[in-house]
């Protein structure tokens, strides 16, 4: 036996009813949303072989949109089908995972519903992302030879880094982390170091047989000290200042 009061079912009919009745009437004055008319039809031209690339791919963005709409309005006469077929048969206002009653509130909201609060499943984004993602993560997964420890070539995540360095479309206040000052410090590993393995050896310098050792206080020095990697008392000259 339904939870609903006759005079509720009474109103929700003619709710749907009349939504049914909506989406036909629209669906025939817009003519499916135009998708009844050619291309050529659209444009007024016999031929768009000699327009600009933009306005095909406009033609085509709208024509996309004008069929996701026409299949849109159809799922819902399908709903709305399927729930005056409920109250014929008197299911109408139970929730067809669990079986619970749907409250008259949220019927009369959504009418054509068939299920409840808990089981409605637009309250889970379904997982859309396209499945090459899986295939190459991490990114690069494919060409990215820093997790392999049987490997140090040149891989692909080197190459986007030849590129990116020449430029790209970000900026500092588009990053994630707050640190970022610079442009050179959106690039990918930006802080990874090129010519040396360890930092030290960025700023330490000998001659060409090996001795008289120096040390360059430049920026990779302070920066190596201030992040506490070394001690300012191991300077050869023994001081402890950063100038």
């Amino acid at each position: 036996m339904s939870h609903l009061t006759s005079q509720q079912l009474a109103q929700l009919h003619t709710a749907l009813l009349q939504q049914q009745e909506d989406i036909r009437h629209r669906l025939h004055n817009n003519e499916h949303y135009g998708l009844q008319e050619s291309l050529r039809d659209s444009t007024g031209e016999l031929s768009t072989i000699d327009n600009h690339p933009g306005d095909a791919a406009t033609e085509l963005y709208n024509r996309s949109m004008d069929i996701s709409l026409v299949e849109r309005d159809e799922h819902e006469l399908d709903d709305i089908a399927a729930a005056l077929q409920a109250m014929d048969k008197g299911s109408y206002g139970s929730c067809t995972v669990c079986g619970g009653d749907i409250p008259f509130e949220r019927l009369s909201v959504v009418p054509s519903t068939r299920y409840c609060k808990e089981h409605n499943p637009g309250q889970h984004a379904p997982f859309t992302r396209p499945a090459e993602e899986e295939f190459l993560s991490p990114p690069f997964g494919r060409t990215s030879l820093d997790e392999r420890e049987d490997q140090n070539g040149f891989d692909g995540e080197d190459a986007w880094q030849i590129v990116e360095s020449w430029g790209s479309s970000n900026s500092p206040a588009m990053a994630e982390d707050n640190e970022i000052r610079s442009y050179n410090d959106m690039e990918i590993e930006a802080d990874e170091t090129e010519g040396f393995v360890e930092p030290w050896e960025n700023f330490v310098a000998t001659d060409i047989a090996g001795n008289h050792l120096t040390i360059i206080k430049g920026n990779s020095y302070r920066h190596y000290m201030d992040t506490e990697e070394g001690d300012y008392s191991l300077d050869p000259n023994g001081k402890k200042s950063r100038e």
